[in-house]
């Protein structure tokens, strides 16, 4: 584990790329926490130096803190939190919280690999794409219960855990996305209303909208660029 800092002294380098769905849920952990970082995009075919010095495995997102290096996208977020959390995405009991994380372990670890073989189903030929994306469909069917659930209490803008968004929500998100966008037809036609519904409410929302904003690929030579949730 990282350690978290109470204070930061300057605002943190992310190493990011727009359309990385782990990228994608660091940048609205840090937006979400109202912490000013200085974003460089990369473009992964050709990834900057600079990034490679600080974390040789390559892969986006990569946080360069006053203290610390975070190159998993999951610790980002929980290194956000923690200094600032102010709608509790991490509220809940053990038991709550113990079953927020495994959801999202299995987001990580079984969804996004059938995820991968669905989207680029001809580098995975021993089974057809729609072999593949109904193994993925085990986790659309987990969290259709989910909100199909919250639903039932009546609670009008269900989200994966409860009334409020935790951060499974913006963890699991962009990866439903990737899923729904290999065949958008599909997905919009599918038996999956409430995730669908669910979908649709975070991509329109002013936090995942705010950080998909496009930027120039980063050149050591830039002036830097801060963003900051407004």
């Amino acid at each position: 584990m990282v350690e978290l800092p109470a204070k930061l002294n300057q605002p943190p380098i992310l190493y990011t790329f727009r359309r990385c769905p782990y990228a994608m849920r660091a940048r609205m952990a840090l937006a979400y926490s109202g912490i000013n970082f200085e974003l460089r995009e990369v473009v992964l075919r050709n990834k900057p130096q600079q990034m490679l010095d600080v974390s040789p495995k390559g892969t986006v997102p990569v946080l360069v803190t006053d203290s610390a290096v975070l190159d998993q996208s999951l610790d980002i977020l929980h290194w956000a939190l923690a200094i600032n959390d102010p709608q509790d995405w991490k509220a809940g009991t053990q038991a709550q919280l113990e079953e927020i994380a495994l959801l999202v372990y299995e987001n990580d670890f079984s969804f996004k690999p059938n995820l991968d073989r669905y989207k680029y189903h001809d580098r995975h030929p021993q089974q057809s794409q729609s072999e593949h994306r109904a193994a993925g469909e085990r986790f659309l069917l987990k969290l259709e219960g989910l909100l199909e659930g919250r639903a039932r209490e009546g609670v009008l803008s269900p989200h994966l855990f409860g009334e409020n968004v935790c951060y499974a929500d913006i963890a699991v998100v962009p990866f439903i996305r990737q899923f729904a966008n290999v065949d958008a037809a599909w997905f919009e036609a599918a038996a999956y209303p409430q995730l669908r519904n669910w979908l649709h409410r975070h991509l329109s929302s002013m936090l995942f909208l705010s950080v998909m904003n496009k930027y120039p690929a980063w050149q050591a030579t830039d002036p830097s660029t801060f963003f900051r949730l407004t």
